[in-house]
């Protein structure tokens, strides 16, 4: 069984092949980003950790080997599942691609089956969302959709779920609202920006009794983040 809604960051400057892989990928349940240069994967991982990184070797400017490199340096990083994708088929680049830091590797062109099948391969030794998120006194189970503070049971909408979640994931790190946006209802969404103040709201008065300290920050002129510093 696949992990829940595993988020996977795709690393493809082929964009009709960038556009099969993440339309693929959704349609087996993943939730897939893309991005097309190595440069833009170091920034958006440095934003967001996602479950899993499919990277082509292949890219302009930043290679995807470099890229795999400098990740398993990111002591935030380094556990990340990685799967390479390349043209090259020789045994010895294989070898390299391993050696630099990749989990897996696939010579193109393959299946959105075997790379399914290697993506779960993946999630299931590392275990990612099937772990209990805890932040503080917070505690957020993906799988079974329930999220406590203290031991108390919270009531939260599916947004609020999904941004608490998030939120968790990446502790102590400013968001901005087209950043939430883009991650809680995706780029293709055309959504208001003032829309994710409301889903805070929602969110505060969820988290918080009286007394209680709360941990979403409102970072002026920037915008949101989990914080337990007081």
């Amino acid at each position: 069984m696949k992990t829940p809604m595993a988020r996977v960051l795709v690393v493809e400057d082929d964009p009709s092949l960038q556009l099969m892989l993440r339309y693929n990928l959704e349609k087996l349940g993943y939730k897939a980003e893309a991005v097309s240069d190595g440069e833009t994967a170091l920034v958006s991982l440095e934003r967001a950790r996602p479950d899993a990184l499919v990277l082509d070797w292949m890219l302009p400017g930043i290679s995807g080997l470099d890229v795999c490199r400098r990740i398993r340096t990111n002591a935030r990083l380094r556990d990340l599942p990685i799967v390479m994708l390349t043209a090259r088929s020789d045994e010895q680049d294989s070898i390299r691609g391993l050696d630099g830091g990749a989990d897996d590797y696939i010579a193109k062109p393959c299946s959105i089956e075997t790379l399914d099948a290697r993506l779960r391969a993946l999630l299931r030794r590392t275990q990612v969302n099937y772990d209990t998120l805890s932040f503080a006194d917070l505690r957020l189970d993906p799988e079974t959709h329930r999220a406590e503070r203290g031991g108390r049971s919270l009531t939260l909408g599916p947004t609020e779920f999904k941004l608490l979640e998030f939120l968790m994931r990446n502790p102590r790190r400013v968001f901005s609202r087209e950043d939430l946006l883009q991650r809680i209802w995706g780029a293709n969404m055309h959504v208001e920006l003032r829309t994710i103040d409301v889903h805070i709201r929602r969110l505060r008065r969820a988290l918080n009794q009286e007394d209680e300290t709360d941990y979403v920050r409102t970072v002026r002129s920037a915008g949101y983040a989990l914080d337990d510093a007081v």
